[in-house]
């Protein structure tokens, strides 16, 4: 009798083990869930303990450009400081400071906020040092490069200020790298769209 007691017990155990991992893979299974809209996002920004959640920016066009302050493109700042005054009413631009290439984007928040605002009067929104590509991808990136995530296509990021336009309802639309200038005439007609 002991003996179908103590096998009746290890069955049961068994079966409360199944279940438990049923319920971890269910739960696993949740978090994997793809963003099909960037509104959905919220990053940290280079402002102490700032948060910028692109929902805020329903209703408008966003510019999202991985930036860096030690590179040929960094005069670029410039031009999205230009776009992002006269364009703001239809778009908003938002930068992403990567040092993946060549190590051009060596600071800390502080100094990246002093550089950009120092040196070419930065007023739109920057969020905190991301990768912009490999294993620690930051999940907005992510997004605007595959597919399956965007449901529009597959993009590289080349170089430092490559520029993603996502519309008004949180669609990826386009992806330019970055030889095209903020305030080229390609740019500003698919901003104006």
């Amino acid at each position: 009798m002991n003996k179908l007691f103590i096998l009746a017990l290890i069955a049961l155990s068994s079966c409360s083990q199944k279940s438990k991992t049923a319920e971890i893979n269910m739960e696993s299974s949740s978090d994997i869930i793809a963003i099909k809209n960037f509104h959905y996002f919220t990053v940290p920004t280079l402002d102490e303990n700032g948060t910028l959640k692109m929902a805020d920016y329903k209703g408008k066009k966003i510019l999202v450009v991985n930036v860096a302050s030690k590179c040929g493109f960094t005069s670029q700042y410039e031009g999205l400081q230009e776009l992002n005054t006269n364009y703001g009413d239809k778009v908003q631009v938002i930068g992403f400071p990567c040092n993946q290439f060549m190590g051009q984007e060596p600071g800390g928040k502080e100094e990246i906020a002093a550089f950009c605002s120092k040196t070419y009067g930065v007023t739109f929104p920057m969020s905190t040092k991301v990768d912009v590509k490999g294993n620690d991808q930051n999940a907005i990136y992510k997004w605007l490069t595959e597919k399956s995530e965007n449901q529009v296509g597959d993009y590289k990021v080349s170089w430092n200020f490559n520029k993603f336009l996502i519309d008004e309802n949180g669609e990826l639309i386009a992806h330019y790298d970055s030889n095209v200038k903020p305030m080229s005439e390609e740019l500003i007609a698919a901003i104006s769209k």
